[in-house]
């Protein structure tokens, strides 16, 4: 968890010395602490030798790409360990960004972009993995436990690994079991930040969800086409 009585470190890994330079002065101005590295190994080496709190994680590194990058950092984390990852790159389709959220990314700003904005999206990331909010110390809904101390979730007795922004999306779900959210209440809500209407990011971490948590019966998880989304039992048959 980001220790917020200091300042929180952010990894920048770029190999374009002008935009970690960017990076790097826009966040030491916002009071965080930033290392530079320019390739995948030294992201890595870096990671090794003093956990950062966040990193900015470009996808086109001359040596190990990005989301090979991730995919050898999330080999090596616990549950509960991860470092939260913003991925920065030019490449804008959706194969990119859904095989960065499968890695566990936290957010995906695409190049150009304004430095103010990655900056609040840093912010809100390392909320959300802090896990800063009022509530219950457990939630539950039919065979579906959140414990909100530990951070731990349960479906069907069975303990179920998600990532930071995951947790957030399924508490506010479980939070609100039988209520039907619309997408803006969700974003509002989960990511702290709008979207400029790429509500296919929500989409795309619903369905991941879906893919951990309804990996057995009965769905809990379900789409009201036009509004948004609920968490509920199926209705009898």
């Amino acid at each position: 968890m980001t220790n917020w009585k200091g300042r929180p470190r952010v990894l920048v890994v770029d190999d374009e010395e002008h935009i970690t330079e960017l990076v790097s002065m826009g966040l030491t101005y916002n009071g965080f602490e930033v290392e530079r590295v320019a390739s995948g190994r030294s992201a890595l080496e870096a990671v090794e030798r003093r956990r950062p709190d966040l990193i900015v994680l470009d996808v086109m590194l001359p040596d190990l790409d990005g989301f090979e990058v991730a995919r050898r950092l999330r080999q090596t984390e616990g549950a509960g360990t991860r470092v939260p990852v913003i991925f920065l790159t030019a490449r804008d389709t959706t194969q990119d960004k859904i095989a960065g959220l499968r890695l566990g990314s936290d957010d995906y700003v695409t190049k150009p972009f304004s430095i103010e904005e990655l900056i609040e999206r840093v912010k809100a990331v390392l909320r959300r993995s802090a896990g800063t909010g009022p509530g219950e110390h457990r939630l539950t809904y039919a065979d579906l436990e959140l414990d909100e101390d530990t951070r731990d979730v349960w479906r069907a007795g069975k303990l179920v690994e998600l990532t930071p922004t995951e947790y957030k999306l399924l508490r506010y779900l479980l939070a609100n079991a039988r209520r039907v959210l619309t997408r803006d209440q969700i974003l509002e809500h989960v990511w702290d930040y709008t979207f400029a209407g790429n509500a296919s990011v929500l989409e795309t971490y619903v369905s991941y969800l879906r893919h951990k948590i309804d990996c057995v019966d009965p769905p809990l998880i379900h789409t009201v086409r036009g509004v948004g989304y609920s968490l509920r039992l199926p209705p009898e048959s």
